[in-house]
């Protein structure tokens, strides 16, 4: 049975939710960039929550399908195109949440689940572990809460990755930290490794790129291994 996708809710969002902050700017999502379409659907039997939802992973790179029917829960899982994550919420009127569960199992496979309640419990939290849910979150909960949520699976996935500009920063950010924690100065990293006093600054600012050879350099005066550097510019 075909479904509709919903257009965007217009009704008054419940204050419930920090969702003001799903209208402005993103700025986790311009440190990004996708490798190609991203497919979210998000199941709610709360219009106004889907809205919400919807609002705060709006993004040029997501295809983002709503269904807030439980009845067409089932037939939403069975089209052709695949999800890339289900943002579910775990109470939906008539259906049993193993249910849509296996539904997923057996229509999305590859699809990461983020589970949304207004009802927490040990019982449905042990069982979306057992479901290998990606997490679980609980109503009432904070937009950007949710937004970093599903960033970092999408990233796990290798649909998003930091754009240019934001790991060049990144890198820059972390190897001033660790420079300033061992009581460095620019000066004493520049005898340390012999790269110009200039550059190891644009690079701390992160304003120029630093060669791989460079980066060596840098992590071996700062007595760390390149890994060590590349984990600390990884997104909390």
């Amino acid at each position: 049975m075909p479904f509709d996708i919903e257009e965007p809710v217009t009704q008054t969002l419940k204050p419930m939710y920090n969702h003001s902050a799903a209208h402005k700017a993103q700025p986790g999502m311009r440190e990004l960039q996708s490798s190609g379409d991203i497919r979210i659907l998000i199941l709610d039997d709360d219009p106004a929550t889907c809205s919400v939802i919807q609002a705060a992973l709006s993004n040029r790179d997501f295809i983002i399908d709503v269904v807030s029917d439980p009845q067409l829960v089932e037939s939403a899982l069975a089209q052709e195109h695949k999800y890339h994550l289900i943002v579910l919420d775990y109470v939906l009127p008539g259906l049993e949440p193993d249910q849509v569960f296996s539904w997923i199992r057996e229509t999305q496979a590859d699809a990461n689940i983020v589970v949304v309640t207004g009802y927490p419990s040990v019982d449905s939290a042990l069982n979306c572990l057992r479901a290998r849910t990606y997490d679980y979150l609980t109503k009432p909960f904070q937009v950007d809460q949710l937004r970093e949520i599903v960033f970092r699976c999408l990233e796990g996935k290798g649909l998003l990755r930091m754009t240019e500009d934001a790991l060049r920063e990144a890198l820059g950010t972390a190897i001033r930290e660790r420079r300033k924690a061992l009581g460095l100065t620019l000066s004493n990293m520049s005898d340390r490794t012999s790269v110009s006093l200039g550059y190891l600054s644009q690079i701390e600012l992160g304003k120029n790129s630093a060669s791989i050879e460079t980066l060596y350099r840098i992590c071996l005066a700062l007595g760390m291994k390149m890994s060590e550097l590349f984990q600390a510019v990884q997104r909390n």
